[in-house]
């Protein structure tokens, strides 16, 4: 006689739940590489997330003429013999610069989780761990 999931389900949610188990440890060290690694991907992610996000910002920005209404006031305000503003806002000199952000922002976020591991693996043989506490519920 096979049940379905559901009647498993209802099976378990009327079982009357065991105590649940407290266990308290303490983090006594960080790996470095894997500090290094999780950071790099962290700040690999806010990268492209950046990166993303500018090309949408100027897309939107363009579709709606700001833009050229800021490369207008720029002129009326400089002269007649202004620079062009569109040439210094094009979306390849925003990309760039993003790009650019992007890469800075990849080294720094892994050069910060590298400190934060080496820093925090230093503190804990002054302080003796951080206490965490767990539950199996």
């Amino acid at each position: 006689m096979s049940s379905s999931v559901a009647e498993k389900l209802a099976r378990k949610s009327s079982r009357r739940p065991a105590s649940a188990k407290q266990v308290r440890l303490k983090l006594v060290y960080i790996d470095f590489w894997s500090s290094v690694k999780l950071s790099f991907l962290v700040g690999l992610c806010l990268a492209i997330i950046a990166i993303v996000g500018t090309f949408l910002v100027w897309t939107v920005l363009n579709q709606t003429g700001i833009f050229d209404q800021v490369n207008s006031l720029f002129k009326d305000i400089s002269g007649a013999g202004g620079a062009d503003l569109k040439s210094i806002l094009g979306l390849g000199q925003v990309m760039g610069f993003s790009l650019i952000v992007a890469i800075l922002d990849i080294v720094v976020i892994t050069a910060l989780g590298a400190i934060f591991a080496l820093l925090y693996n230093l503190s804990v043989k002054i302080t003796g761990g951080l206490l965490v506490g767990f539950t199996n519920n």
